[in-house]
Protein backbone atom coordinates (compact mmCIF):
# COMPACT_ATOMS: atom_id res chain seq x y z
CA UNK A 1 0.00 0.00 0.00
CA UNK A 2 1.58 3.45 -0.92
CA UNK A 3 2.07 5.86 2.09
CA UNK A 4 -0.07 8.80 2.22
CA UNK A 5 0.87 12.03 4.44
CA UNK A 6 -2.85 12.55 5.26
CA UNK A 7 -5.20 10.36 6.46
CA UNK A 8 -8.92 11.20 6.67
CA UNK A 9 -11.18 8.67 8.80
CA UNK A 10 -14.86 7.85 9.06
CA UNK A 11 -15.50 7.23 12.52
CA UNK A 12 -18.56 4.30 13.03
CA UNK A 13 -17.62 1.08 12.25
CA UNK A 14 -13.73 2.32 11.01
CA UNK A 15 -12.37 3.46 13.98
CA UNK A 16 -14.64 2.53 16.91
CA UNK A 17 -17.48 -0.19 17.34
CA UNK A 18 -20.17 2.62 18.32
CA UNK A 19 -23.05 0.12 18.03
CA UNK A 20 -23.90 -1.71 21.55
CA UNK A 21 -23.80 2.33 22.88
CA UNK A 22 -25.52 4.02 20.13
CA UNK A 23 -28.89 1.18 19.81
CA UNK A 24 -29.02 1.38 23.87
CA UNK A 25 -29.57 5.26 23.52
CA UNK A 26 -32.24 4.27 20.35
CA UNK A 27 -33.73 1.75 22.11
CA UNK A 28 -33.87 4.31 25.27
CA UNK A 29 -35.43 7.30 23.18
CA UNK A 30 -38.21 5.20 22.09
CA UNK A 31 -38.84 4.11 25.22
CA UNK A 32 -38.87 7.49 26.51
CA UNK A 33 -41.15 8.62 23.55
CA UNK A 34 -43.96 5.66 24.11
CA UNK A 35 -42.86 4.75 20.67
CA UNK A 36 -42.83 1.37 18.73
CA UNK A 37 -40.11 1.70 16.03
CA UNK A 38 -40.84 0.44 12.75
CA UNK A 39 -38.12 -1.59 12.15
CA UNK A 40 -35.37 -3.86 14.10
CA UNK A 41 -33.25 -1.60 16.12
CA UNK A 42 -29.85 -3.11 15.02
CA UNK A 43 -26.55 -2.72 13.97
CA UNK A 44 -27.65 -2.50 10.17
CA UNK A 45 -28.61 1.27 11.13
CA UNK A 46 -25.73 2.34 11.89
CA UNK A 47 -24.37 5.15 10.10
CA UNK A 48 -26.25 7.56 8.87
CA UNK A 49 -26.92 11.15 10.26
CA UNK A 50 -28.94 11.06 13.29
CA UNK A 51 -32.29 12.77 11.95
CA UNK A 52 -32.30 10.11 9.22
CA UNK A 53 -32.12 6.84 10.98
CA UNK A 54 -34.67 8.54 13.48
CA UNK A 55 -36.95 9.05 10.82
CA UNK A 56 -36.17 5.06 9.24
CA UNK A 57 -37.10 3.98 13.02
CA UNK A 58 -39.98 5.53 13.71
CA UNK A 59 -41.58 5.22 10.01
CA UNK A 60 -42.22 9.33 9.81
CA UNK A 61 -40.65 12.18 8.89
CA UNK A 62 -43.58 14.60 11.56
CA UNK A 63 -40.90 17.33 12.47
CA UNK A 64 -42.39 17.19 16.72
CA UNK A 65 -41.68 13.28 16.41
CA UNK A 66 -38.14 13.60 15.14
CA UNK A 67 -37.38 16.12 17.79
CA UNK A 68 -38.59 14.43 20.50
CA UNK A 69 -37.03 11.50 19.84
CA UNK A 70 -33.92 13.23 19.09
CA UNK A 71 -33.70 14.75 22.16
CA UNK A 72 -34.31 11.59 24.55
CA UNK A 73 -31.62 9.95 22.49
CA UNK A 74 -29.13 12.70 23.41
CA UNK A 75 -29.86 12.88 26.57
CA UNK A 76 -28.78 9.07 27.08
CA UNK A 77 -25.73 9.18 24.28
CA UNK A 78 -24.40 12.33 25.15
CA UNK A 79 -24.42 11.70 29.01
CA UNK A 80 -23.92 8.37 29.52
CA UNK A 81 -24.03 6.35 26.70
CA UNK A 82 -21.79 7.10 24.93
CA UNK A 83 -18.92 5.69 27.47
CA UNK A 84 -20.03 2.48 25.83
CA UNK A 85 -18.10 2.84 22.61
CA UNK A 86 -14.83 0.63 22.17
CA UNK A 87 -12.46 0.65 19.92
CA UNK A 88 -11.34 -2.07 16.95
CA UNK A 89 -8.44 -3.96 18.43
CA UNK A 90 -5.05 -2.33 16.97
CA UNK A 91 -6.95 1.13 16.13
CA UNK A 92 -5.43 2.63 18.75
CA UNK A 93 -1.91 1.41 17.71
CA UNK A 94 -2.38 1.89 14.22
CA UNK A 95 -3.34 6.10 14.95
CA UNK A 96 -0.16 5.92 17.05
CA UNK A 97 2.13 4.90 14.71
CA UNK A 98 0.87 7.12 11.89
CA UNK A 99 1.00 9.90 13.87
CA UNK A 100 4.73 9.27 15.21
CA UNK A 101 5.60 9.08 12.08
CA UNK A 102 4.35 12.76 11.43
CA UNK A 103 1.06 11.64 9.22
CA UNK A 104 -2.02 14.31 9.40
CA UNK A 105 -5.00 12.64 10.55
CA UNK A 106 -8.62 13.99 10.63
CA UNK A 107 -12.29 12.33 11.02
CA UNK A 108 -15.04 13.11 8.86
CA UNK A 109 -18.55 11.70 10.49
CA UNK A 110 -21.50 11.93 10.15
CA UNK A 111 -22.03 11.48 14.14
CA UNK A 112 -22.90 14.21 15.66
CA UNK A 113 -19.54 16.58 16.59
CA UNK A 114 -20.25 16.83 21.24
CA UNK A 115 -20.48 13.01 21.42
CA UNK A 116 -17.40 12.73 18.74
CA UNK A 117 -15.33 14.56 21.05
CA UNK A 118 -16.24 12.89 24.12
CA UNK A 119 -15.29 9.40 22.33
CA UNK A 120 -12.05 10.86 21.02
CA UNK A 121 -11.14 11.82 24.65
CA UNK A 122 -12.48 8.69 25.89
CA UNK A 123 -10.72 6.83 24.31
CA UNK A 124 -7.50 9.21 24.64
CA UNK A 125 -7.06 9.84 21.02
CA UNK A 126 -8.31 13.52 21.02
CA UNK A 127 -4.19 14.66 20.29
CA UNK A 128 -4.10 12.20 17.64
CA UNK A 129 -6.39 14.11 14.96
CA UNK A 130 -5.47 17.97 13.60
CA UNK A 131 -8.91 17.99 12.56
CA UNK A 132 -12.68 16.82 13.20
CA UNK A 133 -15.17 17.13 11.00
CA UNK A 134 -19.01 16.44 11.07
CA UNK A 135 -22.37 18.13 9.34
CA UNK A 136 -23.33 19.90 12.37
CA UNK A 137 -20.17 21.41 12.56
CA UNK A 138 -21.38 24.32 10.32
CA UNK A 139 -24.37 26.40 10.27
CA UNK A 140 -25.93 26.03 8.24
CA UNK A 141 -25.41 22.04 8.91
CA UNK A 142 -23.44 20.39 5.34
CA UNK A 143 -25.90 18.18 3.29
CA UNK A 144 -24.01 14.79 3.40
CA UNK A 145 -20.42 13.55 3.37
CA UNK A 146 -19.45 14.27 0.11
CA UNK A 147 -19.91 18.16 0.97
CA UNK A 148 -17.81 17.49 4.36
CA UNK A 149 -15.21 16.24 2.94
CA UNK A 150 -14.89 19.04 0.32
CA UNK A 151 -15.05 21.00 3.00
CA UNK A 152 -12.46 19.51 4.93
CA UNK A 153 -9.88 18.77 2.49
CA UNK A 154 -10.52 23.24 1.06
CA UNK A 155 -9.70 24.24 5.03
CA UNK A 156 -7.20 22.02 5.86
CA UNK A 157 -5.15 22.63 2.36
CA UNK A 158 -5.15 19.06 2.01
CA UNK A 159 -3.05 17.50 -1.00
CA UNK A 160 -5.42 15.37 -2.77
CA UNK A 161 -2.60 13.86 -3.89
CA UNK A 162 -0.69 12.81 -0.63
CA UNK A 163 -4.36 12.14 1.12
CA UNK A 164 -6.63 9.15 1.09
CA UNK A 165 -10.01 8.26 2.79
CA UNK A 166 -10.92 5.22 4.82
CA UNK A 167 -14.40 4.23 5.82
CA UNK A 168 -16.51 1.11 6.12
CA UNK A 169 -19.84 1.99 3.83
CA UNK A 170 -20.62 2.40 0.06
CA UNK A 171 -21.26 6.16 1.22
CA UNK A 172 -17.77 6.46 2.24
CA UNK A 173 -16.56 5.56 -1.28
CA UNK A 174 -18.73 7.37 -3.25
CA UNK A 175 -17.51 10.33 -0.73
CA UNK A 176 -14.27 9.89 -1.44
CA UNK A 177 -14.56 9.52 -5.10
CA UNK A 178 -16.62 12.93 -5.23
CA UNK A 179 -13.79 14.95 -4.17
CA UNK A 180 -11.30 12.97 -6.02
CA UNK A 181 -9.68 11.17 -3.28
CA UNK A 182 -8.60 7.22 -2.71
CA UNK A 183 -11.29 5.34 -0.85
CA UNK A 184 -10.03 2.47 1.38
CA UNK A 185 -12.28 0.08 2.99
CA UNK A 186 -12.10 -1.38 6.16
CA UNK A 187 -13.68 -4.92 6.23
CA UNK A 188 -14.03 -5.21 10.38
CA UNK A 189 -17.43 -2.43 10.70
CA UNK A 190 -20.60 -3.86 10.89
CA UNK A 191 -21.08 -1.41 7.63
CA UNK A 192 -17.91 -3.46 6.12
CA UNK A 193 -17.89 -3.87 2.39
CA UNK A 194 -17.70 -7.07 0.70
CA UNK A 195 -15.47 -7.75 -2.45
CA UNK A 196 -18.51 -7.53 -4.55
CA UNK A 197 -19.30 -4.10 -3.46
CA UNK A 198 -15.67 -2.97 -4.19
CA UNK A 199 -15.28 -0.28 -7.66
CA UNK A 200 -12.25 -1.56 -8.99
CA UNK A 201 -10.37 0.97 -8.15
CA UNK A 202 -10.89 1.08 -4.23
CA UNK A 203 -8.69 -0.91 -1.97
CA UNK A 204 -9.83 -3.13 1.26
CA UNK A 205 -7.99 -3.57 4.61
CA UNK A 206 -8.17 -6.53 6.75
CA UNK A 207 -6.90 -5.08 9.88
CA UNK A 208 -5.87 -1.60 11.49
CA UNK A 209 -1.85 -2.95 10.93
CA UNK A 210 -2.11 -2.59 7.35
CA UNK A 211 -2.66 1.00 7.93
CA UNK A 212 -0.14 1.56 10.04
Amino acid sequence: MRPYTHYLFDLDGTLIDSAPAILASFREAFARAGVAPVRAIDASVIGPPLVETLQLLAGSTDAGLIDALAGHFKASYDTTGYQATAAYAGVGEMLARLKGAGRYLAIATNKRLHPTGLILDHLGWGSYFDAVYALDRFTPRLPDKAAMIGRLVADEAVPRDGAVYIGDRSEDGESADANGLPFIATTWGYGSLTPADLKPHWQAVNTPAELG
